[in-house]
């Protein structure tokens, strides 16, 4: 899907109408006993990053959500239900975190029942103004899909004659890049069925609580002379004892506090070249690798750096049966590209499939149990750890040929941070770019060439290749 901020997902005016956690349900944890499974060492590492920031001052907010059209104005009763029916589907949205243990800085897990899940519905208002409704949809997903709260999911619609508009925003420790690209698909059949008068068939979806509790027992048998820690300490020593930045100079005052982000999202190449884009780089594992290594050339032009050195992502959903479950199933893979002796593209695929090949495995074990093992303490002052590099191909996911139709957006929250984020998703269109760095003139000059050059370079590849 197109990955965008909230100001610029095409916001049109109309009624707004909220859902959040009625707050009876909310109230009802409280004197639940605690639930054995732990957090993902991911979603540990998020809720004490984000405690860390906002100790230092500063609210940075860490919500993402997905936005869709409906045909026509919805019947509001027929969209609580099918809101509620997806939302029972998935464990982790009513399972959340507290404080607790002697100093206050241990974290107990507490999971609500799904007899006590009820939406509370707000007729907020009419909105005649785009940048008014967006402030505002933007206010409240700050204020409620919140690391540090309970419940922290928030579901909104904006009804007009011709088109209903569904938002959908979440804390990123119950979500990914997968689970939202599912949500449109799945709510429009769960509308359909409902205002037709049927009972929504729902197969049973796996929990992502049992799988943060089962990867973490995996992760806590590794010790640190496990190759897999030793490799990651190689990387971070390489990096200079920290996880990497994006390459390019970023104009951060590193004295200054946390920077203010800017966001860069458009199209990035259409169908056809994006398909011989693909079709040059699939024998050395596809267009991921493609993209690293047209970053890595590109981030030589700018900087002059003979490695290029980022983090990748990759899901974690290794079994069928996390497929179609809504978590935060992704791990990070380190990765480093040597140019010094790379004279053109061909050289600089070739070295970035040899890296993948070594390393993507290392994205089934969770960073921040790694860390630990190293006994690197790497104190969180942004909500980014490292700068990632992330390819997506979302052309499989069930009713994507009529995402541009129905106006699907993946929303990133855009607030505070001195990493650089980027992501190139496959769509039915072609490659799509976003990006995400500081709100610096030095970076934004630097991501804008190096956005630019990325199309050049994937154009010539797919024209010529």
């Amino acid at each position: 899907m197109r990955l965008t901020d909230i100001r610029h997902c095409e916001v049109r005016p109309g009624r707004l109408v909220e859902w959040t956690l009625d707050p009876g349900a909310a109230a009802a944890v409280e004197g639940l006993p605690d639930d054995s499974r732990p957090p993902a060492y991911i979603q540990e590492s998020h809720i004490r990053t984000s405690r860390s920031v906002r100790e230092d001052g500063l609210f940075v907010p860490t919500w993402i959500g997905v936005c869709f059209d409906l045909p026509g104005r919805a019947e509001l009763d027929v969209l609580q239900d099918a809101l509620h029916a997806w939302t029972l589907r998935h464990e982790t949205l009513r399972s959340g975190f507290a404080w607790s243990g002697p100093a206050g800085d241990e974290i107990a897990r507490f999971t609500l029942g799904s007899e006590d899940v009820r939406l509370h519905r707000e007729q907020v208002g009419d909105f005649t103004d785009e940048a008014a409704l967006a402030e505002h949809l933007q206010k409240r997903f700050d204020t409620v899909a919140d690391a540090l709260r309970w419940p922290n999911f928030i579901y909104a619609a904006v009804l007009r004659d011709d088109s209903t508009s569904v938002y959908m925003a979440f804390d990123h420790s119950n979500v990914d890049a997968y689970s939202l690209q599912n949500i449109p698909a799945a709510l429009h059949e769960l509308y359909a069925a409902v205002a037709a008068g049927r009972s929504p068939q729902q197969e049973p979806v796996a929990s992502y609580v049992d799988f943060c509790q089962a990867e973490r027992a995996d992760a806590d048998k590794l010790d640190e002379n496990h190759d897999i820690v030793v490799r990651w300490r190689e990387f971070i020593k390489n990096c200079g004892g920290q996880l990497p930045n994006f390459p390019v100079d970023l104009g951060v005052d590193t004295d200054g506090g946390l920077p203010r982000q800017k966001a860069l999202c458009e199209p990035l190449v259409d169908a056809d070249d994006a398909e011989a884009f693909e079709a040059y780089c699939r024998p050395y594992g596809g267009s991921l690798v493609g993209v690293l290594a047209a970053t890595a050339l590109i981030a030589l032009e700018i900087e002059g750096e003979p490695v290029f050195r980022t983090v990748v992502p990759f899901h974690t959903r290794v079994r069928s049966r996390w497929s179609d479950s809504v978590g935060w199933y992704v791990g990070g893979a380190p990765v480093e590209i040597p140019l010094a002796e790379v004279h053109d593209f061909h050289g600089a695929l070739e070295n970035a499939h040899a890296e993948l090949r070594a390393n993507r495995r290392l994205a089934r074990t969770p960073l921040e149990r790694v860390l630990r093992l190293i006994g690197t303490d790497f104190r969180p002052t942004s909500p980014d750890l490292y700068s990632l590099v992330s390819y997506l191909d979302a052309r499989d996911v069930p009713g994507s040929g009529q995402w541009a139709e129905q106006k699907v957006y993946g929303l990133v929250r855009v607030s505070y941070g001195d990493r650089v984020c980027v992501w190139v998703n496959r769509l039915h269109e072609g490659l799509w770019f976003a990006c995400r760095y500081p709100d610096t003139e030095i970076a934004h000059e630097n991501l804008s060439r190096y956005a630019t050059r990325l199309r050049e370079v994937i154009t010539s590849v797919a024209r010529q290749g």
